[in-house]
């Protein structure tokens, strides 16, 4: 059951569909459709936590009679029906942002009365600890996976203030996300400068002041070798390769353990040693090469390709930056051996692999190159910090403001 919370002075407590209308949307695969019309439709996808994905919007054949009945309105609240545990009570409110858009029957829209219910305070508070406790202790759960139907939806217990205070507490948070958002811009500029930075030093197109000397291009096996050493010692860390935290816990990152029990046919890696996931993941089509630098040791799948530095004209931080630019998918995308994959791992030879061609410039060069990318890389971290710590900061105040712990402007009696 949901945690009972006092009601703060001034505030009620009423369900959801006292003070809006759900909508339930428009289901696909519908045939023989009367009077068909192509419009815009909004799926699970396009609808995140605190913003909308509208990257790739797709559209639905629907009969003209219906549109009125699932076409979106400007401040509709558009919720998900479900997903990961932590999905639950995501939502954002529409802007209006394309014309004569609808909505999938796994996507809410909750359309308020305006007068005593402000969109984005539904918003924030139904994505708060208060909310997402609500949707996860009355959902219907399987493995990973929560979901919520139209009537839990309307029964959901606003904690509702006056609309003036409303307002107020509106118009602090959007203060939030305006400030992240601009973060996130920024992040974003930067990635693109970065890569673009990348893919001028790591080829040699743009050198760096000082260096002249021509570029050799050797097989990755020359710079090299293979790790094949097998967990004879007990190492219980089981590694994992994310492609955006490189190599890293793999219970931890699943939040479970998810190796088997026996570890003593995996590959032990050490500090520094490279392991390529021959698996495509988002941003990595031909998989990911991750050096660990995390831990001082651990285990992988002999799935995974591993590989050491062998040469002391290899400097490890240039070959990081090159593996992690993507400048190797198209050579990895001629050895794939198309519709050969087992589990879904692209079949990669080993042979194959070590022959790939990389570019081999003065050790001095490729030093002074990772070090101008490395510095890229701390500003884009820092970046990253200032932001999560303005998402702290705001998920803090939701919890004090959107329970009435901390009461703001002039309708909240204090």
């Amino acid at each position: 059951m949901t945690a009972v919370h006092t009601i703060p002075s001034g505030w009620k407590r009423l369900s959801l569909d006292q003070v809006a209308h759900i909508q339930t949307g428009v289901a696909k695969g519908k045939k023989n459709v009367v009077d068909p019309v192509d419009v815009p439709y909004l799926r699970v996808a396009n609808v995140q936590d605190g913003h909308l994905d509208l990257s790739e919007v797709k559209t639905i054949t629907i009969a003209r009679k219906d549109l009125s009945k699932y076409t979106l309105q400007v401040g509709d609240v558009l919720m998900t029906e479900g997903g990961d545990f932590d999905k639950l009570g995501r939502g954002f409110v529409w802007e209006g942002q394309i014309e004569n858009c609808l909505h999938q029957n796994h996507v809410f829209a909750v359309r308020t009365d305006k007068a005593k219910l402000h969109p984005y305070f539904l918003t924030y508070q139904a994505g708060s600890n208060y909310g997402k406790g609500y949707f996860l202790n009355c959902s219907k759960q399987s493995t990973n996976l929560a979901s919520i139907n139209s009537s839990q939806l309307k029964e959901y217990p606003v904690l509702l203030p006056g609309i003036s205070e409303q307002n107020a507490i509106v118009t602090k948070l959007r203060t939030w996300d305006r400030a992240i958002l601009l973060f996130e811009k920024l992040i974003s500029e930067k990635q693109l400068v970065r890569m673009g930075l990348m893919q001028q030093l790591l080829t040699g197109n743009k050198r760096l002041p000082g260096f002249e000397n021509t570029w050799s291009e050797v097989a990755l096996g020359e710079l090299f070798n293979p790790v094949r050493r097998k967990n004879t010692n007990g190492e219980t860390l089981v590694l994992t390769a994310s492609g955006e935290h490189g190599l890293v816990d793999q219970a931890q990152y699943f939040n479970r353990n998810v190796a088997g029990q026996d570890l003593s046919g995996y590959f032990k890696l050490s500090r520094g040693d490279f392991a390529y996931n021959r698996s495509s993941m988002n941003g990595y089509p031909f998989g990911a090469i991750k050096r660990l630098d995390q831990h001082d040791s651990g285990v992988v799948s002999t799935l995974y390709i591993c590989f050491t530095p062998s040469s002391n004209i290899c400097f490890t931080d240039f070959y990081m930056h090159l593996f992690e630019s993507g400048i190797l998918n198209r050579q990895l995308r001629g050895i794939v051996q198309v519709g050969a994959r087992a589990h879904g791992l692209l079949n990669v030879g080993i042979h194959d692999f070590f022959t790939l061609k990389v570019p081999c410039p003065p050790i001095e060069e490729q030093q002074q190159i990772a070090k101008v990318i490395n510095s890229a890389n701390k500003e884009l971290d820092l970046l990253h910090s200032q932001a999560d710590s303005l998402r702290e900061q705001k998920k803090g105040l939701m919890q004090q403001l959107l329970t009435g712990k901390i009461r703001v402007g002039s309708g909240c009696g204090q």
